[in-house]
């Protein structure tokens, strides 16, 4: 893979985060009956940036918590055993709450539809909504994003790599990459 360039630096990173949680707020009237679950990886330290945010901006606590959509995932091939699920941490009863996805990135939707089927099977919210720091384009699935740092059209070849410090040890950081061959993941 060949860097193609940075995207956003750590400043931008927070400071989109920052505005995906006023958009949060503004748009769900407050923050009563909202839970942050982070779709693991990335999606669970973004959604605990969110929290935080909310906690310093409205002085109200929400709940986290992270999902592993793995076992969810409707392109795991008949051919292959069936992977290691990782863990998943619901941190309240979802009923009638306002579930908000948190991730990284999204490309074909498939990632977002299988947290939607996850969220499901833990019980049934009053809404869902999905919050991404990137989308990059190329859905496959009528799936949108309600809240978006930032919008990065890209080529299929290419791909997005978001870091952050909970799981890769480095500053937050966005970084388009150009990977050989066609079709990607990310």
């Amino acid at each position: 893979m060949q860097l193609k360039s940075v995207i956003m630096t750590e400043a931008e990173v927070r400071r989109s985060l920052a505005r995906i949680t006023h958009e949060i707020i503004e748009r769900d009237h407050g923050t009563d009956g909202i839970v942050l679950i982070g779709i693991r990886r990335r999606g669970l330290p973004l959604a605990k940036c969110i929290a935080e945010n909310i906690e310093r901006f409205e002085g109200a606590h929400v709940p986290v918590g992270y999902i592993d959509v793995t076992l969810y995932r409707d392109d795991l091939t008949e051919t292959t055993d069936l992977p290691d699920a990782g863990e998943t941490h619901i941190p309240c009863p979802l009923g009638g709450r306002t579930v908000i996805l948190v991730d990284d990135v999204i490309f074909t939707g498939r990632t977002a539809r299988a947290a939607i089927e996850a969220v499901f099977s833990h019980g049934r919210p009053a809404m869902i909504q999905l919050a991404v720091l990137i989308d990059r384009g190329h859905r496959e699935l009528p799936i949108r994003p309600d809240f978006v740092g930032k919008n990065i059209p890209t080529a299929k070849a290419e791909l997005i790599a978001v870091s952050v410090p909970e799981t890769d040890g480095t500053p937050y950081g966005v970084k388009l990459y150009e990977r050989g061959g066609a079709g990607c993941a990310g």
